[in-house]
């Protein structure tokens, strides 16, 4: 439970207002750490601790899912001891799904692409979404081994092969067709994403879902993003006119 739970009221906040999906950029857990002279790993750790108090606070003001950006697909770039230190984070975290966010009735769905995963992580992957399928609160979305490119690009030769069968018509290709085919079809669209750190860039992050995205980006690192943080970013998302290219 976060220890900033009653300092988090703010008269702004509209509860009739609140976006249903926010995408998380979880971003400066390494600097972080090394501020504090600990390992990157350690960063690692604190930021999925504040995963879990940010969902659950995410749920009592009304949102209905998150997407979370957990390892990307330029992860791998990063030195063999973290990647090694952040898988062994999140197969441990999906082991132990029940005394986390499954314990907390979110529903876990992981999205990215599983075949560069070992065996045991993929079978954890199943094991999480399976055992917390009939919960009842805010799903989130753990984006493991995710890029926005390698996204759209799974959904075109997905596509290219319905067409190959004669199954599509090229000229019957719609955004519709496309959307079908990413991770997220049939989610509520992506209304906000949140990128602390201060960096001011998406990172490969829901290229294709972030088009009417509104963002919002803060110095803070995310293992010190409290509830207060959350609902400041969803203040200032509910003060944006949100025309969705509609002159007004």
């Amino acid at each position: 439970m976060s220890l900033f739970r009653k300092k988090t009221q703010l008269p702004e906040f509209d509860p009739t207002r609140v976006p249903r999906h926010i995408g998380i950029i979880m971003d400066g857990n390494g600097r972080w750490a090394k501020r504090r002279g600990l390992p990157r790993s350690a960063g690692h750790r604190a930021g999925i601790k504040v995963l879990e108090d940010i969902v659950e606070y995410a749920d009592s003001i009304g949102v209905e899912m998150i997407t979370a950006y957990a390892f990307s697909t330029e992860n791998w770039k990063r030195s063999k001891e973290e990647v090694d230190a952040l898988m062994a984070l999140l197969l441990d975290y999906l082991k132990n799904f029940e005394k986390h966010l499954g314990g907390r009735n979110v529903r876990i769905r992981i999205i990215g692409e599983r075949s560069a995963l070992s065996e045991e992580m993929q079978a954890e992957m199943i094991r999480a979404e399976e055992g917390s399928a009939k919960n009842t609160g805010i799903t989130v979305n753990m984006a493991i081994n995710y890029g926005g490119r390698l996204e759209i690009t799974k959904a075109v030769q997905q596509i290219a092969q319905r067409v190959k069968a004669g199954e599509l018509e090229p000229e019957a290709i719609t955004e519709d067709t496309l959307s079908d085919a990413m991770y997220l079809a049939g989610c509520p669209p992506l209304d906000f994403i949140i990128r602390p750190s201060g960096e001011l860039r998406l990172s490969n992050f829901m290229l294709w879902d972030s088009a009417y995205a509104e963002f919002w980006f803060d110095n803070i690192c995310w293992p010190d993003f409290r509830d207060q943080d959350l609902l400041r970013a969803v203040v200032a998302f509910q003060n944006r006119d949100r025309r969705f290219g509609n002159a007004q």
